[in-house]
């Protein structure tokens, strides 16, 4: 049973079960002097991009600015290699790709939504880190149910196995009272 109150708590919280992790919410995973130089580094120094999307037969923007990175990449920021070196012996993956999304306010957003896995390494968890301020994520089966809420406050660490992508729905909805920016940086393991 989700607890709203042992969010506050510095332990795991298990927000999903299933044979793989389910969804885990680790807290102070990242140390907050780190998380803010990641932040400090991925704000200004991370070429952003704004990209147009078809919805409702009209070309709309991304309410957000985003940026993708190989692990391998010859253009790897040195605060990304960092990052990759921190959170892959924390999730136990072979995390080679991250994407990152900014969340300039609150009024930046995503859908509710799973991630895509034709492309993904089967088996293998996807984890979130949060940079910034904090901002509130959805969490809700798909098909319908109770949505869960949780606040993803930065050097926190959320952790969605590659099964929950089947059963679950995820989003940063809009906030009127969030001015900070928020940048998350979504680690996975792709294949080849």
């Amino acid at each position: 049973m989700f607890s709203q109150q042992a969010l506050f708590a510095a332990e795991p919280v298990s927000l999903v079960s299933d044979a793989e992790g389910g969804i885990r919410y680790l807290p102070e995973a990242i140390p907050a002097g780190i998380a803010q130089r990641w932040f400090d580094h991925a704000l200004h120094h991370i070429g952003w991009l704004s990209q147009q999307r078809m919805m409702y037969d009209r070309e709309v923007a991304v309410p957000r600015l985003l940026a993708t990175f190989a692990r391998e990449s010859g253009d790897l920021p040195e605060s990304l290699q960092h990052a990759f070196e921190t959170v892959r012996p924390l999730i136990g993956a072979p995390f080679n790709r991250v994407g990152l999304n900014l969340y300039r306010d609150g009024s930046d957003s995503v859908a509710a939504h799973s991630d895509k896995t034709d492309k993904l390494i089967a088996g293998q968890p996807i984890a979130i880190v949060s940079l910034g301020a904090s901002r509130r994520m959805s969490i809700r089966p798909k098909g319908g149910g109770r949505a869960m809420h949780i606040e993803l406050q930065a050097g926190s660490c959320l952790v969605m196995s590659y099964a929950s992508q089947f059963t679950h729905e995820h989003g940063i909805p809009k906030v009127a009272d969030v001015t900070g920016a928020r940048i998350s940086l979504a680690f996975r393991c792709f294949q080849g």
